[in-house]
Protein backbone atom coordinates (compact mmCIF):
# COMPACT_ATOMS: atom_id res chain seq x y z
CA UNK A 1 0.00 0.00 0.00
CA UNK A 2 1.14 3.38 -1.07
CA UNK A 3 1.74 5.94 2.12
CA UNK A 4 0.05 8.93 2.13
CA UNK A 5 1.85 11.98 0.85
CA UNK A 6 3.05 14.37 3.44
CA UNK A 7 2.08 17.14 1.34
CA UNK A 8 -1.33 18.61 1.79
CA UNK A 9 -3.60 18.81 -1.66
CA UNK A 10 -2.71 22.27 -3.50
CA UNK A 11 0.85 22.32 -1.81
CA UNK A 12 2.67 21.87 -5.17
CA UNK A 13 0.26 24.11 -7.35
CA UNK A 14 1.49 27.74 -8.69
CA UNK A 15 0.25 31.04 -8.96
CA UNK A 16 1.18 31.39 -12.49
CA UNK A 17 0.33 27.47 -14.04
CA UNK A 18 1.92 28.54 -17.92
CA UNK A 19 4.55 26.29 -18.63
CA UNK A 20 7.88 26.96 -17.63
CA UNK A 21 9.13 27.00 -20.70
CA UNK A 22 7.63 29.78 -21.46
CA UNK A 23 8.65 32.18 -18.59
CA UNK A 24 12.53 31.26 -18.88
CA UNK A 25 12.65 31.62 -22.56
CA UNK A 26 14.07 35.23 -21.95
CA UNK A 27 18.20 35.50 -21.05
CA UNK A 28 18.36 36.40 -17.89
CA UNK A 29 22.30 36.74 -17.04
CA UNK A 30 21.92 38.26 -13.78
CA UNK A 31 22.10 36.32 -10.04
CA UNK A 32 19.54 35.89 -7.77
CA UNK A 33 21.10 36.05 -4.65
CA UNK A 34 24.24 38.89 -2.93
CA UNK A 35 28.01 38.43 -2.85
CA UNK A 36 27.89 37.01 0.72
CA UNK A 37 25.52 34.25 0.11
CA UNK A 38 27.00 32.85 -3.36
CA UNK A 39 30.49 32.97 -1.30
CA UNK A 40 28.67 31.10 1.08
CA UNK A 41 27.38 28.50 -1.45
CA UNK A 42 31.17 28.30 -3.01
CA UNK A 43 32.42 27.36 0.76
CA UNK A 44 30.08 24.86 0.86
CA UNK A 45 30.88 22.93 -2.42
CA UNK A 46 34.59 23.18 -1.70
CA UNK A 47 33.69 22.06 1.82
CA UNK A 48 32.00 19.02 0.08
CA UNK A 49 35.14 18.56 -1.93
CA UNK A 50 32.90 19.27 -4.99
CA UNK A 51 35.13 22.03 -6.81
CA UNK A 52 38.40 21.87 -8.26
CA UNK A 53 40.03 22.24 -5.23
CA UNK A 54 40.08 19.01 -3.96
CA UNK A 55 42.50 18.00 -6.16
CA UNK A 56 40.22 15.02 -7.26
CA UNK A 57 38.34 14.21 -10.88
CA UNK A 58 35.16 15.17 -9.59
CA UNK A 59 32.00 14.66 -12.00
CA UNK A 60 29.46 17.25 -10.36
CA UNK A 61 25.47 17.84 -12.00
CA UNK A 62 23.83 21.03 -11.44
CA UNK A 63 20.52 21.31 -11.51
CA UNK A 64 18.20 23.84 -12.66
CA UNK A 65 21.05 25.72 -13.42
CA UNK A 66 22.30 28.93 -15.14
CA UNK A 67 25.11 30.84 -16.45
CA UNK A 68 26.89 30.39 -13.03
CA UNK A 69 27.26 27.62 -10.82
CA UNK A 70 28.89 29.03 -7.44
CA UNK A 71 31.60 26.68 -7.25
CA UNK A 72 34.75 28.45 -6.57
CA UNK A 73 36.93 26.90 -8.92
CA UNK A 74 35.79 24.58 -11.56
CA UNK A 75 35.75 20.62 -10.96
CA UNK A 76 36.92 18.28 -13.94
CA UNK A 77 33.72 17.96 -15.13
CA UNK A 78 30.54 20.06 -14.72
CA UNK A 79 27.19 18.73 -15.94
CA UNK A 80 24.85 21.62 -15.79
CA UNK A 81 20.95 21.13 -16.61
CA UNK A 82 18.65 24.01 -16.78
CA UNK A 83 15.93 26.02 -19.09
CA UNK A 84 18.05 28.58 -20.89
CA UNK A 85 20.30 27.31 -23.76
CA UNK A 86 22.15 30.80 -24.01
CA UNK A 87 22.46 30.89 -19.88
CA UNK A 88 23.92 27.43 -20.25
CA UNK A 89 26.29 28.27 -22.96
CA UNK A 90 26.97 31.27 -21.16
CA UNK A 91 28.60 29.24 -18.07
CA UNK A 92 32.16 29.39 -18.07
CA UNK A 93 32.99 26.20 -15.74
CA UNK A 94 30.17 23.63 -17.58
CA UNK A 95 31.78 20.64 -19.74
CA UNK A 96 28.34 19.52 -20.77
CA UNK A 97 25.32 20.95 -21.09
CA UNK A 98 21.41 19.76 -21.00
CA UNK A 99 18.70 21.73 -21.33
CA UNK A 100 15.68 19.93 -19.56
CA UNK A 101 12.33 21.14 -17.39
CA UNK A 102 12.04 19.13 -14.47
CA UNK A 103 9.00 19.75 -13.69
CA UNK A 104 7.69 18.41 -17.02
CA UNK A 105 9.59 15.32 -17.23
CA UNK A 106 12.46 14.65 -13.96
CA UNK A 107 14.17 11.92 -15.11
CA UNK A 108 17.79 13.06 -14.94
CA UNK A 109 19.46 11.61 -18.69
CA UNK A 110 22.65 10.23 -16.86
CA UNK A 111 23.58 6.45 -15.85
CA UNK A 112 23.53 4.85 -12.74
CA UNK A 113 25.96 6.14 -10.07
CA UNK A 114 27.93 8.59 -12.93
CA UNK A 115 27.79 11.13 -10.27
CA UNK A 116 30.20 12.81 -7.29
CA UNK A 117 27.54 15.63 -6.17
CA UNK A 118 24.17 16.92 -7.57
CA UNK A 119 23.83 20.68 -6.20
CA UNK A 120 20.77 22.73 -6.82
CA UNK A 121 21.04 26.46 -5.68
CA UNK A 122 17.79 28.88 -5.20
CA UNK A 123 15.88 27.27 -7.46
CA UNK A 124 14.32 23.70 -5.26
CA UNK A 125 10.82 26.10 -4.36
CA UNK A 126 10.07 25.60 -8.17
CA UNK A 127 10.02 22.05 -8.59
CA UNK A 128 6.02 20.40 -8.55
CA UNK A 129 8.12 17.17 -8.74
CA UNK A 130 10.59 17.41 -6.07
CA UNK A 131 10.49 13.80 -4.86
CA UNK A 132 10.41 12.39 -8.38
CA UNK A 133 13.38 14.96 -9.11
CA UNK A 134 15.51 13.80 -6.04
CA UNK A 135 14.56 10.03 -6.19
CA UNK A 136 16.57 10.14 -9.74
CA UNK A 137 19.71 12.27 -8.53
CA UNK A 138 20.07 9.19 -5.48
CA UNK A 139 19.92 7.26 -8.93
CA UNK A 140 22.97 8.99 -10.42
CA UNK A 141 24.93 9.46 -7.59
CA UNK A 142 27.70 7.27 -6.54
CA UNK A 143 27.67 5.78 -3.08
CA UNK A 144 28.48 8.09 -0.37
CA UNK A 145 28.24 11.46 -2.32
CA UNK A 146 26.29 14.33 -1.29
CA UNK A 147 23.59 16.22 -2.92
CA UNK A 148 23.70 20.01 -1.73
CA UNK A 149 19.94 22.01 -1.83
CA UNK A 150 20.41 25.79 -0.89
CA UNK A 151 18.45 28.53 -0.93
CA UNK A 152 17.63 32.08 -0.05
CA UNK A 153 14.80 33.79 0.62
CA UNK A 154 13.94 35.29 -2.30
CA UNK A 155 12.42 33.73 -5.57
CA UNK A 156 9.92 34.32 -8.55
CA UNK A 157 6.85 34.12 -6.29
CA UNK A 158 4.74 33.09 -9.24
CA UNK A 159 6.53 29.87 -9.95
CA UNK A 160 7.16 28.84 -6.39
CA UNK A 161 4.90 26.26 -5.39
CA UNK A 162 2.24 27.59 -2.73
CA UNK A 163 3.79 25.54 0.43
CA UNK A 164 7.13 27.48 -0.15
CA UNK A 165 5.46 30.81 0.11
CA UNK A 166 2.61 29.58 2.91
CA UNK A 167 5.89 28.89 5.21
CA UNK A 168 9.28 30.02 6.62
CA UNK A 169 12.95 29.33 6.35
CA UNK A 170 12.94 27.03 9.78
CA UNK A 171 10.45 25.13 7.94
CA UNK A 172 11.57 25.27 4.18
CA UNK A 173 14.47 23.85 5.62
CA UNK A 174 12.21 20.84 6.76
CA UNK A 175 10.22 20.82 3.54
CA UNK A 176 13.56 20.22 1.79
CA UNK A 177 14.63 17.35 4.21
CA UNK A 178 11.43 15.46 4.06
CA UNK A 179 11.95 15.67 0.15
CA UNK A 180 14.67 13.67 0.50
CA UNK A 181 13.39 11.32 3.05
CA UNK A 182 10.35 10.38 0.60
CA UNK A 183 12.63 10.18 -2.28
CA UNK A 184 15.17 7.87 -0.36
CA UNK A 185 18.65 6.24 -0.96
CA UNK A 186 19.74 9.10 1.03
CA UNK A 187 21.16 9.24 4.44
CA UNK A 188 18.83 11.84 6.94
CA UNK A 189 19.71 15.26 5.65
CA UNK A 190 21.30 18.12 7.76
CA UNK A 191 20.26 21.67 7.51
CA UNK A 192 21.90 24.78 8.14
CA UNK A 193 22.14 28.58 7.80
CA UNK A 194 25.66 28.78 6.15
CA UNK A 195 25.81 33.12 6.67
CA UNK A 196 25.61 34.83 9.45
CA UNK A 197 22.26 35.29 11.65
CA UNK A 198 21.46 37.93 14.02
CA UNK A 199 21.82 41.16 12.70
CA UNK A 200 23.51 40.54 8.84
CA UNK A 201 21.88 42.51 7.05
CA UNK A 202 22.81 40.20 3.14
CA UNK A 203 20.83 37.52 1.81
CA UNK A 204 20.44 34.34 4.47
CA UNK A 205 21.87 31.25 2.57
CA UNK A 206 20.44 28.17 3.97
CA UNK A 207 21.68 24.51 2.82
CA UNK A 208 19.99 21.10 3.12
CA UNK A 209 22.88 18.27 2.63
CA UNK A 210 22.64 14.55 2.40
CA UNK A 211 24.78 11.91 0.67
CA UNK A 212 23.76 8.79 -1.04
CA UNK A 213 23.65 5.74 1.05
CA UNK A 214 26.29 3.04 0.59
CA UNK A 215 29.53 4.88 0.96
Amino acid sequence: MTSPSPFPDGFFDRSDPSPDGEFYTPTRLVTHIDDGAIAAVGDLYAELGLDGASGEPRRVLDLMSSWISHLHSAPAELIVLGMNAAELDANPMATERIVQDLNLDPRLPLPDASVDGVVCCVSVDYLVRPVEVLAEAARVLRPGAPVALTFSNRCFPSKAIRGWLATDDEQHCAIVSEYLRQAGGFTEAEASLRTPGGRYRGDPLYAVVARRLGG
